[in-house]
């Protein structure tokens, strides 16, 4: 996300939803934004799009924050949880009024919001829709997922490379950013983001389900906190490092 994805959506001049563990304001801007939304579980990623609606630019500072990671299952579930209930909230609040957040926008900053947040929650909620149907015409003996002939078997081709490209890339990129700042070793686990996505479907619908029946609840992440960091940084250009 920090290492890759943030920052090609700032080249590309799109909004960037904020991330909780460092920002720097200046604060006349802050204050005439409104600040955070209490009742948003992620009030920072919608704070970056509420200051992009108003025509300010948000840009990646050349620094790394660190921060601790769930300690177990159960906290890293509910973390990935209240990150999507947080995105699903922003989405919702913005698109209240499309048309005006168009405007504000512009089309290429309106898409671009969509396709980032709108494309996560999406992806993440369909995705294992996809296999268990898949699963379920094959446990009947139905064959009718093999391509068919003619003008469908075109578009099954294409659904099919768009899911493998899709896959390569995700990996490719994955392992690329991790290996960037750290080794070959943690990279190869990129492998293994199928497996991650399907822990991330799994929080979405718990996210989608925490939406309906306690949208503004905070499932707080526990922190037993570390006095330093003893993990090197591969890249010379980091600096500035603060412990989260």
């Amino acid at each position: 996300m920090f290492d890759a994805i943030l920052p090609t959506v700032q080249r590309l001049r799109l909004p960037i939803p904020l991330g909780g563990t460092s920002n720097h304001f200046r604060r006349e801007v802050l204050e005439k934004s409104g600040g955070w939304d209490p009742y948003n579980v992620t009030e920072d990623a919608d704070l970056g799009i509420r200051l992009a609606r108003q025509g300010w630019r948000v840009e990646m500072l050349n620094s790394v924050t660190w921060e601790e990671a769930p300690g177990d299952a159960a906290a890293w579930f509910g973390q990935r949880a209240r990150w999507l209930k947080g995105w699903m909230q922003t989405s919702l609040v913005h698109l209240r009024h499309p048309r005006k957040l168009w405007s504000e926008l512009g089309p290429r900053a309106f898409l671009g919001f969509n396709i980032l947040m709108g494309g996560v929650i999406l992806s993440a909620l369909v995705h294992p829709l996809v296999y268990a149907y898949a699963l379920w015409k094959v446990a009947l003996g139905d064959l009718s997922l093999w391509p068919p002939d003619g003008w469908p078997g075109v578009v099954w081709w294409v659904g099919v490379a768009n899911l493998a490209f899709a896959y390569i890339v995700g990996i490719a990129l994955t392992g690329l950013a991790t290996l960037r700042r750290h080794d070959a070793r943690l990279a190869a686990h990129a492998i293994l983001l199928p497996v991650y996505w399907m822990m991330i479907s799994i929080a979405a619908y718990r996210a989608l389900l925490d939406l309906i029946r306690s949208p503004f609840h905070w499932r707080k992440t526990p922190h037993t906190g570390r006095a330093q960091c003893k993990t090197p940084l591969n890249s010379a250009k980091r600096t500035d490092v603060e412990l989260g």
